[in-house]
């Protein structure tokens, strides 16, 4: 009995091909604003589920526009006019309240394993950020709006026309994106919730170096350049510009390219940020 020898193909007959699984950069990307959509509607719904936070926001900024209104007010300025010069700043201030949250949001992200899911679904690496920034823009306008209501109560009176109100709410927004953009990029450099917080915390001292309270003439002249050569006070000048009619000057562009200069560091800094840490773990 002999033993045959395998039959091989003949030379013409094709080979049948392996089958292989497309690497993830292979991967077709949801395109258009698919993503970004549903990561607002997910920041949406986070902020629907914790009113404190939006009520901590807008409570704390009234606060202390109460405080520095009825309690140091006449020591500041007898005629009861200072209700007027401090109601821009604590805008800012409330502003500045409310971005902070984004800072833990986005460590939390970081930190409990969603991120791990999310790098299996082919997204554009921003698009997590983006859904946090848009949904804070949203809630600090509200924010906002309810501060300046409260404001009028206790005796604000501004001078500003309608389109005033419209440029001064634009440069509000573009400073929230900003430093919304910023707390972000500062959420995922963070090693956790606590760090981002305490990390965003330092930030929130700005508005009180700056003309938001106090003129800067007042200061001493060891700090008049820092109140002077930061990125609040010509933010805060804007508005207060726009709202009570105080000459503006170059002041406004000064604060645009303060703001945008802020969101574009901002948000290169985040995205990369966003893709070495989702890289690595």
């Amino acid at each position: 009995m002999t033993a045959h020898a395998p039959t091989l193909p003949s030379r013409g007959t094709p080979a049948v091909p392996s089958r292989t699984v497309p690497s993830r950069s292979l991967r077709p990307r949801i395109r258009g604003t698919v993503a970004e959509r549903v990561f607002v509607t997910r920041s949406l719904l986070q902020e629907l589920r914790d009113p404190e936070a939006l009520l901590m926001a807008v409570a704390l900024p009234v606060m202390l526009m109460l405080m520095f209104t009825f309690i140091f007010g006449q020591a500041i300025d007898p005629s009861g006019g200072y209700v007027d010069y401090v109601v821009p700043g604590i805008i800012l201030l409330c502003a500045g309240f409310g971005a902070s949250s984004t800072a833990v949001s986005v460590s939390r992200d970081m930190t409990t394993g969603i991120i791990e899911r999310f790098r299996t679904m082919p997204l554009r690496s921003g698009a997590v950020l983006t859904g946090h920034v848009i949904v804070s823009v949203i809630r600090n306008l509200f924010a906002t709006a309810v501060v300046i209501g409260v404001a009028l109560l206790v005796g604000f009176r501004p001078s500003a026309g309608p389109l005033d109100w419209v440029a001064m709410f634009g440069v509000v927004a573009l400073y929230i994106l900003a430093i919304t953009y910023l707390f972000a990029a500062i959420g995922l450099a963070a090693s956790s919730p606590e760090a981002a917080n305490g990390y965003g915390f330092i930030l929130l001292f700005l508005p009180y170096v700056s003309s938001a309270f106090v003129p800067v003439a007042t200061m001493p002249d060891w700090l008049r350049p820092v109140a002077e050569h930061q990125p609040i006070t010509p933010v805060i000048e804007t508005i207060r510009s726009l709202l009570l009619g105080t000459p503006l000057g170059n002041t406004g562009w000064i604060a645009l390219a303060w703001c945008v200069g802020i969101v574009l560091v901002a948000a290169v800094w985040g995205a990369w940020l966003f893709r070495r840490k989702a890289g690595r773990r």
